[in-house]
């Protein structure tokens, strides 16, 4: 596989701290980065897009859903048929209590996704893009094992562990990370045009006046008819 040339400078995809991510994830975490309002709009669009189990596949078959750099919790309001949670943490992945299927794997070491062409309806991935180093990559892998119709769902905030957080996100305001993560979706390919939206309401920012996490979603089909 390889991935479309990217348009970042040489610097934009470095970090404060460049050492083994395996290190900084040693320790279980097992709490949320977001709060309360944040994580049930996770779960509402998730629901929205049907990629969780209350709504079943046409065909009857178990829907199949892969949960990218996921931890303890995947925001899954019903559990669908399989759930395979990849992430780094081995005991966070053990206590998600809805997963069927658990990878240990550091994305950022190898972008490869250890699972079939187009046997997956919805990859997921909350309040994690902002730490690849190789994204488009990551990404083309998704549309690889996504079936024709399937949901690419990525989820994001304002919160990270900066040291860890690319030194281009860190560069750019909201709007600009939506932008960015839309762009990682163009250039993955595969896809349809990305949807992007805010799914909390809006903030003092944006003449709101919610002070909860914002919650943003780039929400992409993979190409073809409907899974």
């Amino acid at each position: 596989m390889t991935a479309a040339p990217e348009p970042f400078p040489s610097w934009f995809f470095d970090r404060d701290d460049p050492s083994p991510d395996g290190r900084f994830y040693a320790a279980p975490r097992l709490v949320t980065h977001i709060d309360g309002g944040a994580v049930a709009a996770v779960g509402d669009l998730y629901a929205e897009l049907g990629v969780d189990g209350s709504a079943p596949r046409p065909d009857g078959r178990p829907r199949v859903v892969l949960d990218l750099m996921s931890s303890w919790v995947s925001h899954l309001r019903t559990a669908p048929g399989e759930l395979v949670v990849l992430g780094m943490n081995a005991a966070e992945l053990d206590a998600n209590p809805v997963a069927t299927r658990r990878v240990v794997q550091d994305l950022n070491v190898d972008p490869r996704l250890p699972l079939d062409d187009g046997t997956v309806d919805a990859v997921l991935c909350c309040v994690s893009v902002d730490y690849l180093v190789r994204p488009v990559e990551v990404l083309a892998e998704a549309a690889r094992v996504l079936r024709p119709g399937g949901a690419l769902v990525l989820t994001f905030s304002n919160r990270c562990f900066p040291t860890k957080a690319v030194h281009g996100w860190l560069a750019l305001d909201d709007d600009g990370r939506c932008a960015l993560v839309a762009e990682y979706v163009r250039r993955a390919g595969g896809f349809e045009e990305p949807d992007v939206h805010l799914r909390t309401p809006p903030g003092p920012e944006r003449g709101g006046s919610y002070r909860g996490d914002p919650l943003y979603a780039v929400v992409a089909r993979r190409d073809g008819a409907a899974a």
